[in-house]
């Protein structure tokens, strides 16, 4: 066989979980019904020294599906086969069971083997957090997965995800110094990683090469932590306590037993967007013996539907024994099957145990994690300074934002109101930039970010406007320049530094009617997004800073002097 001129290719490497590392074992692991149908050959490579075993195949149909619909259409016979072939290695290195599929051979390996977060894991540990190329994140709770291509990369932060409400399924971007074949072999060829269930990345075809490559990805996951950019990848964490699992899955037995109330969505299994968008034809079953329901797509209402006739305590077990099979032709024959997997993979729940939250996504159970949690709050309460450096009045709780930062110069001289004075450039032609509500006295300078908020969705704005500010100041010289044109101006000829940069945010927030804001009483969604964005601007070198503004019933006279009400 002619020799590969590459000493590398790309592969979606597994990591294997409960398979001893020895060639009868890995074999033993594998569906004995899918190799026959594949005809599969076996053989023991020589040449790889650590214990191995290869499977060869091919997925074949004498007729291809499309040829009975051409025929109906056209009236022109045609019979063309279809021939798939599949490969799979599977070998030990250091105690664990690595498999590597060649065209089809990733569909030999079942999915029960597969360790669910190997590749995302490497991932959040090794690809640069500011050049994320793919992302795909799923909302529990709202049927949705997000995803997210930029060809050329992008920060991780530019991307919207909210860590604490989106599970992250897929990774990948740019990888991050580490010594593989591809990089020994060309240094300068920048690689990228995708990581989901699988790892899929350049690989080293030679044995050493390959069995190198294996080592130093293994050492990355036990020696190195995530990256602090990446890390609320793994936030969400497995339910693994045996009493805790029970008394989640009792209370979804309870819950299947009950009439539909939006709690049960669907979620297409990660791992299987490709074979799901394929598929011509669905066949959901819930009993063996039953015909089941052949549609065009999963059918949840068939599901709950069939699920509310079982007995307490069966209702569950009823989903894990039933089947879903996506087919590629809609006439849904055995020879048109894709992929099969029990109808619980098929389903997201969101359960709340006490005061913790749990989500059931392609069959496991997934939790946040309380330690994470903790550090959010943490850090949210080192943000919000009890000694803040800018000094604003209280706000009339009649008056609008707008109101509110127009008075602030009257009250506090040095501060200046950019509210609604965007900065126009070329890249912001239409409403421009809003660089800042205020900006405080000279020499700070900072960015002070104004807001009432009654919901976290009028914060999510406010920290999405500090970005975006920053940005422009940080990489758009025109956004500069029109910024320091529009401060001398306001400030009577006393404009900003030349070489300034902003060093300073400030968030000032007015929670709901006067609430004191706290880490208690700051909205969930919006702790984790605050931190998202203080991290952000951090590693741009700008310090945050949040404070709360005093509620008060004073009014605003026409003359902008305020009065306190009697």
């Amino acid at each position: 066989m002619a020799a590969s001129t590459s000493s590398t290719s790309k592969r979606t490497l597994y990591r294997l979980r409960g398979v001893a590392p020895t060639a009868e074992a890995m074999l033993a692991a594998l569906d004995q019904d899918q190799l026959d149908k594949v005809g599969a050959d076996l053989v023991i490579p020589e040449r790889l020294d650590v214990p191995a075993i290869v499977i060869t195949g091919s997925f074949e149909q004498s007729v291809a599906p499309w040829c009975e619909e051409l025929f109906r259409t056209t009236g022109c016979e045609v019979s063309r086969p279809v021939n798939r072939s599949a490969g799979l290695l599977m070998l030990a290195v250091d105690g664990e069971v690595y498999a590597i599929g060649y065209d089809q051979g990733f569909r030999l390996v079942p999915d029960r083997l597969k360790d669910q977060r190997y590749g995302l894991s490497f991932a959040s540990r090794r690809v640069n957090p500011e050049k994320v190329r793919d992302l795909v994140s799923h909302t529990p709770g709202a049927g949705r997965t997000d995803i997210t291509l930029i060809p050329g990369g992008a920060s991780v932060w530019s991307l919207g995800i909210v860590e604490h409400a989106q599970i992250v399924r897929r990774l990948g971007g740019h990888l991050d110094g580490l010594q593989l074949t591809i990089s020994r072999d060309n240094p300068t060829k920048i690689s990228s990683v995708e990581g989901g269930v699988g790892l899929r990345m350049r690989l080293g075809v030679e044995p050493a090469d390959l069995i190198a490559d294996i080592r130093s990805i293994a050492r990355v996951l036990c020696e190195e932590g995530p990256s602090p950019e990446l890390e609320f990848v793994e936030h969400v964490v497995p339910v693994r306590d045996d009493s805790l699992l029970a008394r989640l899955e009792d209370a979804l037995d309870d819950l299947l037993g009950q009439e539909p109330d939006g709690r049960i969505g669907v979620a297409v299994p990660a791992a299987h967007w490709n074979d799901y968008t394929a598929a011509r034809a669905v066949r959901t079953r819930i009993n063996s013996d039953e015909p089941g329901l052949h549609t065009d797509d999963f059918d949840l209402s068939y599901v709950l539907g069939r699920a509310r006739v079982h007995r307490r305590g069966r209702r569950l077990a009823a989903l894990q024994d039933g089947t879903v099979t996506l087919f590629r032709h809609s006439r849904g024959e055995k020879s048109d099957v894709i992929w099969t997997s029990n109808v619980l993979r098929w389903i997201e729940v969101e359960m709340r145990l006490e005061s913790r939250r749990f989500f059931l996504v392609d069959g496991d159970w997934y939790e946040i994690d309380q330690e994470y949690l903790k550090t959010i709050r943490s850090r949210v309460e080192r943000l919000i300074t009890g000694s803040p450096s800018v000094d604003l009045p209280p706000w009339h709780l009649g008056d609008k934002e707008r109101t509110y930062n127009e008075s602030v110069p009257d009250q506090r001289p040095g501060y200046v109101c950019f509210d609604r004075d965007n900065v126009r450039t070329t890249l912001h032609r239409g409403n421009g930039v809003e660089i800042c509500d205020l900006l405080s006295p000279a020499p700070d300078n900072a960015l002070i970010m104004v807001k009432r908020a009654k919901g976290s969705d009028a914060l999510s704005h406010l920290f999405s406007q500090a970005l975006v500010s920053v940005q422009t100041l940080r990489n758009s010289p025109e956004g500069r320049q029109r910024f320091a044109e529009k401060v001398t101006a306001a400030r009577n000829g006393q404009g900003l530094p030349e070489d300034f940069r902003a060093s300073k945010v400030v968030f000032a927030i007015l929670l709901k009617d006067g609430t004191e804001l706290t880490a208690d009483t700051l909205f969930p969604f919006s702790q984790v997004t605050l931190v998202q964005t203080a991290r952000a601007l951090e590693a741009w070198g700008v310090e945050v800073e949040v404070v709360g503004i005093a509620a008060s019933r004073a009014t605003t006279a026409s003359a902008g002097v305020w009065h306190r009400a009697a």
